[in-house]
């Protein structure tokens, strides 16, 4: 064999390291759904198991109606009665052929169901059962929880809005990260079974995600001995890292987080005046001096539109960013020259552009966008797949065991 390396084809086929690998998801909402979001676009087969009727998450109207469009594509939809025996004996054998079983259902749903870890793994030993909860195991596990009683509960809000109102994040942020964390958790599972021959139960939680994603705050109280400020009060580590106002009414925020990026700033907007100021040379003089300083910088601003200052800036290697608005990302130029988005044909035929998962491997991403399943459109693929004959299908679907 020889040693040579050989060269990346970028024209080549997309990276799926996960393929062969089959995922059986009893999932809803956010967070169990974007775990197999993120293996799906690694290669594995997911088959999304759904009720009869589909997945709820599929009619959720207002800030919910996006949620079932980014987290399912390119799944398979099978349709079951898990109430039915007959459904629920075709669930189990769908696990006893899965490798990975995820769920993201209230504290002792599954077990009930017979859908437990303990009763699957014995007839699959191999399984890998990923659970995402409310909270992990402790005095908290039997309760319900959202991805907003988590932020409102781990500090997440209270860091977030001003004092005195508690502000959830813009975004699903810990349903997300939770699920991010239990695909790590299913990846370090996955590399022992290739060790032992056996699987093992993994689970995440959004109270622990939370509280994670805060404990850097934590740490603050700990070195400092002062409690961290929720985020619009927080003294900021750096005088000049702020928003602020152009001349045609737009928004930038600028930071300047080093004395090397100040000279730059200095130079690049000719402050030669600011620039030579010794009580401004070193970056703690400068956040002592703050309520002096940033008025001169919000004036100097203001004199340039938006795209004006963002051309400035972009030479300067200073840290920017025009605010930005989810819609506006349809069209960012960064995103379309890169493929971070990908082509998406919603259930409805709608073709439309959705974020790809954002890491590139071998220089390019894992897949290239996909469609949404529709209610069971896999069910007589995947059974059909078990060995299960026409008839026998026909029948369940008669039995209202499937769709």
């Amino acid at each position: 064999m020889s040693d040579q390396v050989q060269s990346r084809d970028p024209a080549g086929p997309s990276p799926a390291p996960l393929s062969g690998l089959r995922v059986v998801e009893f999932t809803h909402m956010v967070m169990g759904p974007a775990v197999g979001a993120i293996l799906v676009e690694l290669g594995a087969e997911v088959i999304k198991v759904e009720p009869v009727g589909g997945d709820a998450t599929r009619q959720l109207l207002g800030s919910g109606a996006g949620y079932f469009s980014m987290y399912n594509r390119n799944k398979k939809s099978v349709c079951l009665d898990l109430k039915n025996p007959r459904g629920l004996a075709v669930a189990r054998r769908l696990a006893a052929i899965a490798d990975i079983v995820v769920e993201n259902f209230r504290a002792g749903t599954m077990d009930k169901l017979g859908l437990g870890y303990d009763s699957l793994a014995r007839e699959n030993p191999r399984l890998i059962y990923c659970s995402e909860k409310g909270f992990l195991s402790g005095p908290y596990e039997h309760r319900t929880a959202l991805d907003e009683v988590a932020q409102m509960m781990g500090g997440l809000a209270y860091m977030t809005g001003p004092p005195g109102r508690p502000l959830r994040a813009g975004t699903s942020v810990i349903d997300v990260t939770g699920g991010m964390f239990g695909v790590i958790g299913i990846l370090a599972a996955l590399e022992q079974r290739h060790r032992t021959g056996r699987g093992q139960k993994v689970a995440s939680s959004l109270f622990e995600t939370t509280v994670y994603l805060v404990g850097q705050h934590m740490a603050q109280k700990a070195v400092t001995g002062q409690a961290a400020q929720p985020m619009p009060v927080r003294i900021s580590a750096w005088a000049i890292y702020d928003v602020f106002e152009t001349r045609d009414g737009e928004q930038v925020f600028v930071g300047v987080v080093s004395d090397s990026l100040w000279e730059k700033f200095c130079a690049a907007f000719e402050l030669r005046e600011l620039g030579a100021n010794p009580q401004f040379r070193t970056n703690s003089q400068r956040v002592l001096a703050r309520e002096t300083l940033l008025p001169q910088v919000r004036e100097i601003f203001r004199q340039y539109t938006r795209a004006e200052l963002v051309a400035k800036l972009e030479s300067t290697g200073l840290p920017f960013a025009p605010i930005g608005k989810p819609e506006d990302m349809f069209d960012d130029p960064h995103l379309l020259a890169s493929g971070g988005l990908g082509e998406v044909t919603l259930t409805d035929g709608t073709r439309t552009r959705l974020p790809l998962l954002p890491v590139e491997l071998d220089g390019r991403r894992p897949t290239q966008g996909g469609s949404l399943p529709t209610v069971g459109e896999h069910t007589r693929e995947v059974l059909s797949g078990l060995g299960l004959g026409v008839d026998e299908v026909d029948s369940l679907a008669a039995a209202g065991a499937i769709q």
